[in-house]
């Protein structure tokens, strides 16, 4: 096994959607280093996570319904949200809706991106076999880190529906969540033909919700061609 290949292949996918997310900010970038720590938070919950998830199987045990929407979908996201809650949530960086999506997709790829490490070693995993991960697992997790990020920021910057907002950032990405895993294991050859159309239908709930994120932006300049026209 060449292990380089491997490790680069495994990280590709997470680094280049964290870029892309990252450079969607249209009026002020997040600090790279801030950033960069709260990737580093997301794969260093890989190893909690497990161990959690193992400390649940042993007391509830693993049915399908149980392992995508509560050991999987439930603790993952939980712990994702408690971190950018309580390290993010009320920081002075966090000054526009979208650095929600920024931020929430850095902890998400950090934890998918070490998944995808594991898995590679694991399973010896050929570069097709890694980029076909690439399109589900680790693009699922920004997808549901976008999800995440932006009701966050709609709970920071909408004070009076802040409550609201907070539950709506946990609670749809753990269904989401659990269902993109619930497919996965119920339909264990055909499920292509379903989540093409999920896949899809999330990519373009993600664009809309960038767009509206950066629309709402504070520091957002308003450009000639969006003032009110005189007739």
């Amino acid at each position: 096994m060449q292990i380089l290949p491997i490790i680069m292949a495994a990280i590709a996918p997470g680094l280049s959607l964290l870029t892309y997310f990252y450079l969607k900010d249209r009026y002020e970038t997040e600090p790279i280093h801030l950033v960069i720590r709260m990737f580093l938070f997301g794969v260093l919950l890989v190893y909690p996570t497990m161990v959690l998830q193992n400390a649940l199987i042993e007391e509830f045990g693993k049915g399908t319904f149980l392992s995508a929407f509560f050991l999987s979908g439930g603790v993952e996201e939980f712990l994702k949200w408690f971190i950018l809650y309580h390290l993010i949530f009320r920081h002075e960086a966090f000054d526009e809706p979208y650095d929600g999506i920024v931020y929430a997709v850095a902890v998400s790829l950090g934890y998918a991106t070490l998944e995808n490490i594991i898995y590679a070693f694991l399973n010896a995993s050929s570069f097709s076999a890694l980029m076909i991960r690439a399109l589900l697992p680790v693009s699922a997790h920004a997808l549901f880190g976008v999800m995440m990020g932006y009701y966050l920021g709609k709970a920071k910057f909408i004070p009076h529906k802040a409550q609201r907002y907070l539950w709506i950032s946990l609670l749809l990405p753990i269904l989401w969540h659990g269902l993109f895993d619930y497919i996965l294991l119920i339909f264990k050859t055909n499920w292509v033909w379903i989540m093409i159309p999920v896949m899809s239908f999330l990519w373009i709930r993600t664009i809309w919700r960038v767009d509206r994120a950066n629309a709402h932006s504070p520091l957002r300049i308003v450009r000639a061609d969006e003032k009110i026209k005189v007739s």
